[in-house]
């Protein structure tokens, strides 16, 4: 789940020239497996509402407490309009302080919130409500993705004392990007002295190059597909870092296929645009 104030991956948000971010906001709600669903409406400036506990987003809100994140979502599916709603909790061990600058002036930065988290996902079908570990984090910039990346991977991997993430790049300027951190419960995060090399591994079924850190003489693999577009591929990867085997989250974004034309109208069949929408008091 993502919410998005600019929403970046929007062809309606790239057609009007990025000027107006406020005036292109979603949450985008990905459910996987069997049945599994998409949301990622574009909504317009009079769906947005936003206070120092909340943010709401046309018919879905999010609200800190003070605690905890409380989501309470409700959107339809694309392509097949069908409801998706319910309520997903995420509760920090701890929040941390760390904002990490991802080019050299800042123009983008990666905070992450809560590396280790409880969360509690409860949706309106039979089967679809579970407990389990979360991870909370945000993405702020001044430019589009595009305009200062070719390609960039991320991935997050809980561990037996918290959780490690890692961050790797490559800058339209020929710069890259690496970034390694290991995050304990208790929100203390520091980078790893000497993190376990890039390694590659299968390329997705869109021929995305994916690869992320493993130590020598293990490789990285998927073991569980969830997303995977032309320009973008989220999925399960099992690795071993520093003699632990674990399990996270990983997604590779490549921002070369992203800049071309030809992927704006693909993707508007998958993003409406309900400008009109309004938040009803």
């Amino acid at each position: 789940m993502i919410a998005f104030i600019g929403s970046v991956f929007s062809p309606w948000y790239r057609w009007s020239g990025r000027a107006d971010p406020e005036n292109h906001i979603c949450l985008n709600v990905v459910t996987y497996g069997r049945g599994g669903r998409w949301t990622m409406t574009d909504r317009g400036r009079a769906a947005l509402h936003q206070s120092a506990e909340t943010l709401t987003l046309g018919p879905s809100a999010l609200h800190w407490d003070g605690e905890r994140l409380v989501i309470d979502m409700d959107e339809r599916a694309t392509p097949h309009g069908s409801a998706i709603r319910g309520r997903i909790t995420v509760t920090p061990s701890a929040v941390t302080g760390v904002e990490l600058p991802l080019t050299g002036d800042g123009a983008h930065v990666w905070r992450p919130f809560a590396p280790v988290a409880d969360i509690r996902v409860e949706i309106d079908r039979p089967g679809w409500s579970w407990d389990g570990h979360g991870y909370l984090d945000g993405n702020f910039g001044t430019r589009a993705l595009e305009a200062d990346f070719d390609t960039w991977s991320w991935g997050r991997f809980p561990t037996k004392t918290g959780a490690v993430a890692f961050y790797d790049g490559i800058r339209r300027d020929g710069t890259r990007l690496h970034t390694a951190l290991r995050f304990d419960a208790d929100g203390r995060a520091a980078a790893m002295d000497a993190p376990p090399p890039l390694q590659r591994f299968r390329r997705s079924n869109w021929l995305v190059a994916r690869a992320t850190r493993c130590d020598p003489g293990h490789r990285p693999r998927q073991v569980r597909a969830m997303l995977d577009a032309p320009f973008y591929n989220r999925c399960e990867v099992e690795t071993v870092i520093d003699g632990e085997r674990v399990r996270g989250v990983y997604e590779a974004l490549d921002l070369r296929r992203f800049r071309g034309p030809w992927l704006m109208p693909m993707l508007a069949v998958r993003v409406p645009r309900r400008s009109g929408w309004r938040i009803r008091a």
